[in-house]
Formats: structure tokens, sequence, C-alpha cells
């Protein structure tokens, strides 16, 4: 399944998975939440998508600027 969303969305959630991921351990160990293996491993898993969902946007923003800024020169000299 090829995701269809613009890369700073895709940083954006990442970024965001990543911080709730560092909340919810901040959480159990302030003792505000019950320390359970169903949240350890949903902070572990948050933290690891959000990292790869973060590095895919910023793969796919680097891919559409190189490419924007490869027709823009091939067009500037083929016309100037």
């Amino acid at each position: 399944m090829i995701i269809k969303w613009e890369p700073w969305k895709m940083i954006a959630l990442g970024g965001s998975m990543m911080l709730v991921s560092v909340i919810l351990p901040l959480l159990m160990v302030l003792q505000l939440l019950r320390s359970t293996f169903f949240l350890n491993f949903l902070a572990y898993g948050l933290s690891v998508a959000g990292l790869i969902l973060g590095f895919i946007g910023m793969v796919s923003m680097v891919k559409i600027k190189r490419i924007e800024k490869k027709y823009k020169d091939e067009y500037e000299d083929r016309y100037n």
C-alpha cells in the first residue's frame, strides 16, 4: 500500500506519535498511569512507527524537491 499523503503531514504525524511515546512513559514514571505491558508496548510501537513515518516523510520531501529542481534546471537550460 502506497501512502499518498503530503510529506509534511507524514512528518507531523510521526512527530506527534513520538511525542505521545515520550509522554506515556513519563506519566507511568510519575505514577499517573499504571504501567502495563500493553501501555509499554504501545509507547514503544508508537516511537518506532513515528520514527519510520517521519523518516519516510523527510525522504519524500527531499525526493520531491530534487525532482522540482531537476526539471526547473532543464527548463532554464533549454529556453534561456
